[in-house]
């Protein structure tokens, strides 16, 4: 084996070690990890490999302590910063606000320096002004430290923060004081914004115009969540913006570019040797094309492996294929070690070492490259099956002939043309427009058969969470099925995938019951299964800026516990905090029965759920006890009037109230009820198997008296509530109420989502929630 290659897996294998590390260790260790490997590498030859997997601990923890160190510090969250930064990348307008990303350069915290550096993600509500790129801004911010939702099957936001160096997140204050202090002058970002301005102003379809700017810039704040899904669903998510693939055509179109000025001038030949001339023009369009895309990760991964390849063949070294992603490999490794937390990281790698490994040269020629192109599709596929399933919870199997025809069609077709009707909007603007109008009639079609085929079955495909053994033996399983021809049995790769494809899934006995309180910051949801069936109590909210905990939260996290049935949606009253996400819920299961407490405030028709409405799963009972029938009694002749004055009135003790109760235990959901309703859950609930009670309003000081915590007497409680949110709930009082009857309250904020087991024959078993079963250090 290459030592290239050695040194990149050895280098690689250290660095994802620190990655698994609850804590990092401390500096001092570091200095005599680093002593140790250098040492090694110097006076015993044979264990070098070891040298590099140590080096790979030391710069990989050093980095990732880094990162941490520079955080804002959590003594100063939720303070007010006056804050001289630069905004950088493509500010976002939506709706309700604009977020950007603010470099700093300088930050004051009453009136004295503090020693912030990095990055801020920063949103400005309410009639925020243009934020151009690059222009530097004197603003007055809260701050906190990156914090992001943690259930199964969804996005670590603290993973990304730290490998995209964001220190803290926040707002704009109002301040008089806010305003522009002018611009660096000409930068990448304010190019690409330029050329994305330029293309909206020649081209009429808004959608048109979206997908132009991603192919050009990489520029997708005009794609929408549908976009996404579409994208998704045809595996092509690579393409939207400007991919790796993209920059390798870049990199071809600069050796044409050579080979016809040396066609023109045979004798700069003389001067320059062709090959390193070629070499020369390919990393330059790449990196001028690279650029364009702002230097996101992958196109900086093929960058980096052109580089490779261009400097080995200036210095006339050759090189194979296998060295040249070795040494990428090293070169990302050695720029930011931290990109192994990036799913993009994986994707790449590993798709290009399985093209490298599967396809063998078939001469040259279209047939040749055709065979290339249908061949590297199915391997694509299939080797980024396990990947897709582990990073993502989903996979398309209708993306091998997705990319079989959208793959050289963007790529040789709508790029190329769109990056020339950019081209001439510099040198010719008239002549910019007809083009660009034909690459926004080729993006369009192309986007249509992408949106047909996004309906075929098997577009969307969800497994349960995927184990890392399982995941592992995928990959092994992928490399046998593409041998070369000659090695018996290949088909037995098979049989490796089936831990994945068909997972165990451990389902509740009868008479048992399994509940997860997801968390969905400040607000509700909760999952429930029985042996058969499932049920949904509250689905999170949904923003003005489109961002849905429906979508984003509660359906990855039941497609990674397995639950791809649902029975039953149940909605607690009509807030945003506990039915933004209905609808999105609603649309993935059209079949479920729906319920809620206040239907008339609801987007989608749902049934009103009372006490007295039972029915049974699995030897399960589910019983309604609040609200009363009675509330819900009108004239005939009212009718209309009745359901103004509810549209108009919100009541939270209309939550529905729900009690759920298997042979070894019960549990209680309690929506948003106040005192005033706590007296008649008291008298509908019967005395039983131990209970657990989800805590009524986030744990609010008008909820959870203290007769009503006697009469329940939980074995103990669970509130669902969002980080340092405004309510500074649960409150404090509260808490001492549920502390003076001994009940341990435990809070999806400090948990992350908590499972709770119910088992048949035992009582109610509280398991770690996601922040303390998966630790890991960057998170908080």
């Amino acid at each position: 084996m290459p030592r290239a290659v050695i040194a990149a897996l050895t280098l690689l294998f250290g660095v994802l070690l620190v990655q698994w590390l609850p804590r990092l260790p401390p500096y001092w260790s570091l200095g005599v990890l680093s002593l140790v490997a250098v040492v090694l590498g110097w006076r015993c030859p044979r264990w070098r490999w070891l040298s590099c997997v140590l080096l790979g601990i030391v710069w990989a923890a050093w980095r990732g302590a880094s990162g941490m160190d520079e955080r804002l510090p959590r003594a100063l969250e939720g303070r007010d910063f006056v804050v001289i930064g630069t905004v950088a990348e493509l500010p976002q307008a939506r709706s309700d606000a604009t977020s950007f990303n603010l470099r700093i350069e300088q930050a004051t915290l009453d009136g004295k320096p503090v020693a912030l550096h990095g990055h801020l993600n920063v949103s400005w509500y309410d009639m925020a002004p243009s934020l151009p790129p690059c222009s530097r801004w004197h603003l007055l911010l809260r701050l906190k430290r990156p914090r992001g939702l943690l259930n199964p099957g969804g996005a670590d936001s603290e993973r990304s923060s730290l490998e995209r160096g964001i220190i803290a997140t926040g707002y704009v204050r109002e301040d008089p004081a806010n305003k522009p202090l002018g611009s660096h002058g000409l930068c990448v970002n304010g190019v690409r914004d330029a050329i994305s301005r330029g293309i909206a102003a020649r081209v009429h379809d808004p959608h048109d115009v979206a997908l132009l700017q991603a192919f050009s810039v990489g520029d997708t704040r005009g794609l929408e969540q549908r976009d996404w899904e579409v994208a998704r669903a045809n595996g092509v998510s690579h393409l939207i913006a400007i991919s790796g693939f993209h920059v390798g055509v870049a990199a071809v179109f600069g050796v044409w570019l050579a080979m016809l000025v040396y066609a023109i001038w045979p004798r700069l030949g003389w001067r320059l040797p062709r090959p390193q001339a070629q070499a020369g023009a390919a990393l330059l369009v790449a990196g001028i094309y690279s650029a364009l895309a702002g230097f996101g990760l992958p196109t900086v991964r093929t960058l980096l492996m052109i580089a490779v390849v261009a400097i080995a063949r200036c210095s006339r070294r050759g090189g194979s294929g296998v060295q040249s992603l070795a040494l990428a490999m090293i070169a990302i490794l050695l720029v930011d070690p931290l990109s192994v937390l990036e799913p993009g990281f994986w994707l790449s790698f590993v798709g290009v070492s399985f093209l490298m490994l599967c396809l063998q040269a078939r001469g040259r020629g279209l047939s040749a490259f055709l065979h290339e192109l249908s061949v590297g599709q199915m391997v694509m596929t299939v080797s980024l099956l396990p990947l897709s399933l582990w990073f993502f919870g989903e996979a398309s199997l209708v993306g091998a002939l997705s990319n079989l025809i959208a793959v050289p069609v963007i790529s040789f077709v709508i790029v190329p043309c769109a990056l020339v009707g950019v081209l001439l909007m510099g040198l010719c603007p008239p002549l910019a427009t007809p083009v660009l109008w034909l690459a926004a009639q080729l993006a369009h079609a192309q986007w249509w058969l992408l949106e047909q085929m996004a309906g075929w079955p098997g577009a969307h495909w969800y497994l349960p969470t995927v184990q890392s053994w399982a995941l592992l033996l995928a990959l092994l399983g992928a490399a046998w099925l593409f041998l070369p021809r000659g090695v018996p049995m290949r088909w037995l790769g098979i049989l490796l995938f089936l831990p994945l494809l068909v997972p165990p899934l451990d389902l509740p006995a009868e008479g048992a019951f399994e509940a997860w309180v997801l968390d969905v910051g400040q607000g509700l949801s909760v999952v429930l299964r029985t042996r058969e069936h499932a049920l949904v109590y509250d689905t999170g909210a949904r923003y003005p800026s489109g961002f849905d905990l429906g979508e984003s939260t509660v359906l990855p996290s039941m497609h990674a516990l397995g639950i791809n049935q649902l029975d039953v949606l149940m909605i607690s009253h009509g807030d945003n905090d506990h039915a933004g996400g209905a609808e999105a819920v609603a649309n993935a299961f059209p079949n479920a029965s729906r319920y809620a407490g206040e239907p008339v405030r609801m987007k989608i028709p749902m049934q009103q759920c009372m006490a007295g409405q039972a029915w049974q799963w699995d030897g399960v009972s589910f019983r309604v006890l609040n609200p009363a029938a009675d509330k819900f009694t009108v004239r005939l002749s009212a009718k209309d009037d009745a359901i103004a004055d509810q549209k108009a009135k919100k009541n939270n003790d209309r939550s529905c109230v729900l009690l759920i109760e298997g042979h070894g235990g019960r549990l209680l959901l309690t929506g948003d009820i106040s005192m005033k309703a706590e007296s008649q859950v008291i008298t509908a609930l019967d005395p039983g198997t131990p209970l657990v009670m989800l805590v009524p309003h986030h744990g609010s000081s008008s909820s959870s008296s203290a007769s009503f915590i006697t009469a329940i007497k939980p074995a103990f409680a669970l509130v669902s509530a969002g980080w340092r949110n405004r309510f500074r709930h649960p409150r404090p009082d509260t808490l001492a109420r549920y502390a003076a009857a001994h009940v341990a309250v435990f809070n999806t904020a400090e948990q992350g989502a908590m499972p709770v087991n119910f088992p048949a024959d035992g009582e109610p078993e509280r398991q770690q929630g996601w922040r303390q079963r998966d630790p890991r250090y960057w998170r908080e």
